[in-house]
């Protein structure tokens, strides 16, 4: 005997979330950046590092030069080190890796609602704790908080939407991950300057203004966070868009079976995958942590018009002016990062998550091989403009990343799959910033020019990216052997509908819509914080040239 969905659930039960006729699909999106545009904001959180350097000193760091790691977690008297608050940054992306792996098959069975509720709980949490860490200045609480805390709640964030998005656009799955995961990027965009802003605002002689903008973010992030979490609807089974058929064609990477969560991984697909991603962000990274020293040490005296003049002769003034600069660097990087989740994942949908991949690393491997050529000629233009193309596909690789894996494994399981392969980030969360960072400490030790620094880092990325390269082109359909029976998706889909009857398929009227009023005003909240991180970034950016 069937019942009527979501009667007898709780509010944040997945029941509750099952769409009805008339529902639009396109509010889904916006729901989703609602919680990516909140947690993204992790990218940003070196606009903390300087301040919070100096929390005790405020105008000055108190600096204990002999102090320990272990003495730094807890000395009331000692202002942190930079070094010790990026730790957080590694924090961040292992937890978030590791959270997605160990609760995405709960998402799957719980629901978006209620996995973007606890990610803002965990989030914002993290936030306020964090923000108690620095009101008592113990690095050890900061590090709980906003590190492990916060990152529990970004892995969860991060895969809400995936299935959910995959689920209700599967005749357009690269967009629709796209659109989402674009949110992730664009987090820093938004919550890098409004941070500065709120530190500025809540300054005092005797106070950064860190701990208050914690709290204030917290308060800002968790109402668009639950915004994002209420609005989620997942489409009910059997449903597919008006008029779509999927394709049938013999062979296609685009497959109509699933995999169940306890076999993708015994599969040679899921692995290939794994370091396809991995390869990918790993050279990506490595790049972000390192994109503001880099240009400042390469051109030097060229981004003030003063070529030739090399880094190390710089004034301290100068050395400020370029600096500045430089962060115009890093926010128009970000600002590519965005937009290539978005276009490389829409345009997988055109020619094929593999073929996108080919071109993701060909290019890639192009553009870092002719790096240490345009910085050599001392063409900012052009190096600046490499480095664009390359975040962008950095970010693209990101948003393909669930599309691929809907296409090998079928969308039953695809946000629990999608977590587990997100340890690739983890991995390269320690790879990336090891390799950038560690060669250049040698290179500087071994007596290398600062402009030249970068050269054999550079070729070593390139090489990264030929493994990413290899890896796609094995990737063939999944042996047939892997693929549920359609009885058995039958069974999970009608047991998540509670009901024990054969389930029809159609539209049932929903999906409908398009960019209606509601649509559009839902559109409106999330792009107009967006269009104003996009300007602040260009406001940056432009100083470089």
């Amino acid at each position: 005997m069937s019942r009527v969905p979501g009667a007898g659930a709780g509010f944040l039960d997945r029941e509750r979330t099952i769409a009805a006729a008339g529902f639009n699909r396109w509010l889904v999106p916006p729901a989703a950046l609602c919680i990516h545009l909140c947690i993204g904001m992790a990218y940003g959180f070196s606009v903390f590092w300087l301040p919070l350097s100096r929390a005790l000193g405020v105008d000055a760091p108190k600096t204990c030069p002999e102090m320990s790691l272990m003495q730094e977690l807890f000395t009331t008297t000692c202002d942190w080190r930079v070094a010790s608050l990026g730790w957080m940054y590694t924090l961040f992306f292992v937890l978030l890796g590791l959270s997605a792996a160990i609760w995405g098959g709960w998402l799957e069975r719980s629901g978006p609602r209620k996995a973007g509720f606890v990610a803002a709980l965990c989030w914002v949490g993290g936030l306020l704790v964090g923000a108690f860490g620095i009101y008592l200045h113990q690095l050890w609480l900061l590090w709980l908080g906003c590190g492990v805390i916060g990152g529990i709640g970004l892995g969860i964030g991060y895969i809400s939407p995936v299935s959910t998005l995959v689920k209700w656009f599967p005749d357009r799955r690269g967009m629709a991950t796209g659109m989402a995961i674009m949110g992730f990027g664009g987090g820093a965009m938004i919550g890098a300057p409004l941070a500065d802003l709120l530190m500025n605002y809540f300054e005092t002689p005797a106070s950064v203004g860190a701990w208050e903008t914690f709290v204030a973010l917290g308060a800002i992030y968790f109402g668009f966070m639950m915004i994002g979490a209420f609005r989620y609807r997942i489409p009910p089974a059997g449903w597919r868009p008006d008029g779509w058929t999927p394709s049938v064609k013999a062979g296609a990477m685009i497959s109509q079976h699933n995999v169940h969560l306890d076999d993708a991984h015994k599969t040679r697909q899921f692995w290939m995958i794994w370091i396809v991603l991995c390869m990918n962000v790993s050279a990506g990274i490595g790049v972000i942590g390192m994109a503001s020293p880099m240009l400042q040490e390469i051109f030097a005296g060229s981004l003030i018009g003063q070529p030739g003049v090399k880094f190390n002769a710089l004034s301290t003034e100068q050395q400020a002016a370029i600096a500045v600069i430089a962060a115009g660097f890093t926010g128009l990087l970000s600002l590519f990062n965005i937009g290539g989740r978005f276009f490389w994942a829409s345009l997988s949908d055109y020619i094929g998550r593999k073929n996108t991949y080919y071109a993701i690393f060909i290019l890639g491997i192009a553009l870092y091989a002719l790096a240490p050529t345009f910085a050599n000629t001392g063409s900012i233009l052009l190096f600046v403009g490499a480095f664009c193309i390359i975040l962008s596909m950095y970010g693209g690789g990101f948003a393909t990343v669930p599309a691929y894996l809907a296409d090998m494994f079928g969308t039953q399981f695809v946000g629990a799959i999608h977590g587990r392969v997100l340890t690739a980030w983890s991995t390269a969360g320690i790879i990336g910033p090891v390799v950038v960072n560690y060669i250049r400490e040698a290179q500087l030790a071994a007596g290398v020019p600062r402009d030249h620094l970068y050269n054999t880092t550079m070729y070593i990325l390139c090489a990264m990216l030929v493994v990413g390269l290899i890896c796609n082109y094995l990737i063939r359909p999944v042996d047939p052997k892997w693929h549920m029976s359609a009885e058995a998706v039958a069974r999970l889909q009608a047991a998540g509908a509670h009901s024990a009857v054969a389930l029809p398929s159609g539209s049932f009227g929903i999906g409908k819509g398009g960019l209606d009023l509601q649509a559009t005003l839902f559109w409106a909240l999330v792009g107009i914080p967006l269009a104003w991180g996009a300007w602040k970034t260009l406001q940056s950016a432009v100083k470089i040239f």
